[in-house]
C-alpha cells in the first residue's frame, strides 16, 4: 500500500468518527481520518449526558480523542473533503477515491462519513452571536445548566411547542414565544396552561443583549421579554455533499407533516445504498447526543471491520486455490456486524 491508500478513511473527527477510527485502527486496520476542524458543538461550554465526561469542553474530548487514536498508528489529516468517487477501473470490491479540497487524494477500501450536520438558526438578530453561551437548542444537553432560570422558548414550528414541556421540568419560569404561522391545538393550550407555562403570541424582533449579557427577546411590537437563556429549535441539516459523486445525498427529514432538516439514510450499522460506504452519527441521527454518537461509530465501525475481514478472507481461500476472488458481498450481508 502506498502512502496515500488506506482500508478506511473516516470523514469527520467528531465524537462519532474519532470512536469508528479508534475501534478499527486497534483491529490494525490502516486508517486515516480525515477533519476539517469545525465541530458543531464547538460553541457550548462543555460535554453533557457523556458518563464520567460530564462538563468536559468539547476541544478537550476531541484533543483526547485525537491523541489516542495516534496512538494506535492512526493518521489524522486536517483538511475538508471535497468528493469521494468509484476508483477506476472498478473491481469486484468496492474501491474508492477521497479528493481533498486542498487537491491531495486518498485511496481507500471502505469510507466512513460522520461529518455531522449544519445548525441553521432563525434568523432574527443576535441570535447567532449568543449561540451555543444563553441561545440553546437541547434540554438533554444543557437543561440542567439553566435550570430554575426564565427561559424563552421560540417556537417557530408546530414540532417546537413540545420542548416547551421539556425546559417546564428544569425550570418554573417558562415563556413559550409563539412564531407567525405556529398555534397549539386545543389539548395542547390545556397542558400549556396547566404547567404554569406563559404564552406569548407576536414575531420575535431581536434577541436583546446588555453588555455580554443576554437581556431578553424583544417582539416586534417592542415588548421585551426578559428571560436569561433563549431555547430554540434549529433546521439541521447533514453534512454530505461530498458523498453526491457516489449517487448518494441527504434526503428531507419530516415530523409529522414539517420537513425539520435531512439526513443520509442508513441501516442501524450505518450501512448506505452504495457498497462499502457508511454513515455515523449526526450525519444520519439528528437528534443523537456525544454519547449516542460514539455508541453509532463504534456500530458502523463492527459492520466495516467484518467486511474487511471477510473480503480479505475470501481473497486467502482463493489464493490458495488459484483463483480470482470474486465479490464477497454475494455471500456476507453488507451490515453484519460481530457483537461483543
Amino acid at each position: 500500500m502506498n502512502a496515500n491508500s488506506a482500508d478506511v478513511v473516516v470523514i469527520g473527527g467528531g465524537a462519532a468518527g474519532l470512536a469508528a477510527a479508534t475501534s478499527l485502527a486497534r483491529f490494525r486496520h490502516r486508517l486515516v481520518l480525515v477533519d476539517a476542524g469545525a465541530p458543531r458543538n464547538a460553541p457550548a461550554s462543555g460535554v453533557h449526558n457523556y458518563l464520567s465526561r460530564d462538563g468536559m469542553s468539547p476541544a478537550d474530548l476531541l484533543a483526547s480523542g485525537r491523541a489516542q487514536l495516534r496512538g494506535y498508528g492512526a493518521q489524522i489529516i486536517d483538511g475538508t473533503v471535497a468528493a469521494v468517487r468509484p476508483a477506476l477501473p472498478s473491481g469486484p470490491q468496492p474501491r474508492f477515491t477521497v479528493e481533498l479540497a486542498d487537491g491531495r487524494r486518498l485511496s481507500a477500501r471502505r469510507v466512513l462519513a460522520a461529518s455531522g450536520l449544519a445548525d441553521v438558526l432563525p434568523q432574527i438578530p443576535g441570535l447567532a452571536e449568543r449561540w451555543g453561551r444563553d441561545v440553546l437548542h437541547c434540554p438533554y444537553c444543557h437543561g440542567w445548566e439553566v435550570r430554575d432560570q426564565r427561559i424563552a422558548v421560540l417556537a417557530s414550528s408546530t414540532p417546537a411547542v413540545h420542548t416547551a414541556f421539556l425546559w417546564r421540568q428544569l425550570s418554573p419560569d417558562v415563556t413559550l414565544l409563539l412564531q407567525p404561522g405556529v398555534q397549539p391545538g386545543d389539548e395542547q393550550w390545556e397542558r400549556l396552561a396547566a404547567r404554569g407555562i406563559t404564552v406569548v403570541t407576536g414575531p420575535a424582533d431581536e434577541v436583546s443583549i446588555d453588555g455580554d449579557r443576554l437581556r431578553g427577546v424583544r417582539l416586534a411590537g417592542g415588548h421585551l421579554v426578559e428571560c436569561d437563556a433563549v431555547a430554540i429549535s434549529t433546521s439541521l441539516h447533514a453534512r454530505a455533499q461530498f458523498l453526491v459523486p457516489l449517487g448518494l445525498r441527504a434526503t428531507p427529514f419530516t415530523m409529522g407533516d414539517i420537513v425539520i432538516g435531512s439526513r443520509v439514510e442508513a441501516g442501524p450499522t450505518g450501512v448506505t445504498s452504495v457498497p462499502g460506504v457508511y454513515v455515523a452519527g449526526n450525519v444520519t441521527d439528528l437528534f443523537g447526543q456525544v454519547a449516542g454518537a460514539v455508541s453509532s461509530g463504534l456500530a458502523a465501525a463492527a459492520a466495516i471491520n467484518t467486511s474487511l475481514i471477510d473480503e480479505d478472507t475470501d481473497a486467502a481461500v482463493a489464493a490458495t486455490r488459484g483463483e480470482i476472488p470474486g465479490p464477497s458481498a454475494a455471500k456476507v450481508p453488507a451490515d453484519r456486524g460481530y457483537l461483543l
